[in-house]
């Protein structure tokens, strides 16, 4: 009984996996070594899923800056005062800042001279080595720039793990 149900969960954990392989395998994404650096394919996942998310945090700081329209009745703080729509959108964007922040914060620790490329790298689908190697003109061997793009996770999901 035990057993039967350790496999249902093994099966499941692999369908997870799979899944998110399969959405990420146009890329050839795969998860870090999890001995070399210390992170589950989950976090890994989930620190790909939050670069990948990097522009929406962007297009927020670029086009959400007007509160035009009325003030929302019933969303009130814990105090019971309604927020109006200028509060809303502050915290949105300082929300959106900091993620911004966080992502290129961990590209310029994985490597200061690439993080450019880093960042291009890991938070559009499809940009691959070669495409950085002939339309940007990286300025490091393939090897050397998925070892700073492996990095770069390791170091963004040791910051959302914080």
């Amino acid at each position: 009984m035990l057993q039967k149900k350790s496999d249902e969960t093994k099966n499941w954990t692999e369908k997870v996996t799979d899944a998110c392989q399969e959405e990420i395998g146009r890329q050839n994404i795969r998860p870090v070594s999890e001995k070399k650096w210390d992170i589950s394919n989950h976090a890994f996942y989930q620190a790909y899923h939050f670069a990948m998310r990097y522009k929406e945090f962007k297009d927020i700081l670029k086009y959400k800056t007007n509160t035009v329209g009325s003030p929302k009745f019933g969303n009130t703080t814990g105090s019971g005062v309604t927020k109006s729509a200028t509060e809303e959108l502050a915290i949105k964007r300082a929300w959106a800042k900091k993620n911004c922040k966080m992502i290129e914060e961990s590209a310029k620790q994985a490597d200061q001279q690439l993080y450019k490329y880093i960042i291009k790298a890991v938070t559009e689908e499809g940009i691959t080595y070669k495409y950085l190697k002939t339309v940007m003109n990286i300025p490091a061997g393939r090897n050397y720039f998925y070892e700073k793009r492996r990095k770069f996770y390791y170091i963004l999901s040791k910051k959302l793990d914080d």
